[in-house]
């Protein structure tokens, strides 16, 4: 019963956990002031490296009133549950948030973590959202 509850309160807290973990991995190893896409190519790296199953730059289609209005990119789809979005900025957007909220809708998803790796303590810089 209890994990039940804990799924309901914090859905796919296993995977989260997971990617949490390698981003810090990532993170200690290069610490901040680097470009997305490096951080991005290294979080790739940990996660074969821990056999963690993986999309990057998943494309995914955006429909509006039944038609397809264009396709978008996610940076990663992780173990088919989790949508992680990278960032290397001084200051979190709102903006960066509906976006990942667009995806977990477009993809029928619960759980989203948005990741600013250009900071000094990267606990700082994650953001869970859940639908």
């Amino acid at each position: 019963m209890e994990s039940l509850a804990a799924e309901k309160e914090f859905p796919s807290k296993a995977v989260t956990e997971k990617v949490i973990a390698c981003c810090m991995e990532v993170h200690s190893a290069l610490g901040p002031g680097l470009l997305e896409s490096v951080y991005e190519e290294a979080l790739g790296h940990e996660f074969k490296l821990r056999g963690i199953i993986y999309e990057r730059q998943k494309e995914i289609g955006l429909k509006y009133k039944g038609i397809s209005i264009g396709n978008h990119r996610l940076d990663y789809l992780v173990e088919n549950e989790v949508i992680l979005e990278l960032k290397a900025v001084e200051a979190m957007n709102r903006i960066f948030e509906a976006q990942l909220l667009t995806y977990l809708k477009a993809l029928n998803k619960k759980v989203g973590l948005l990741v600013n790796f250009n900071v000094e303590h990267l606990r700082s810089g994650i953001k869970r959202l859940v639908l």
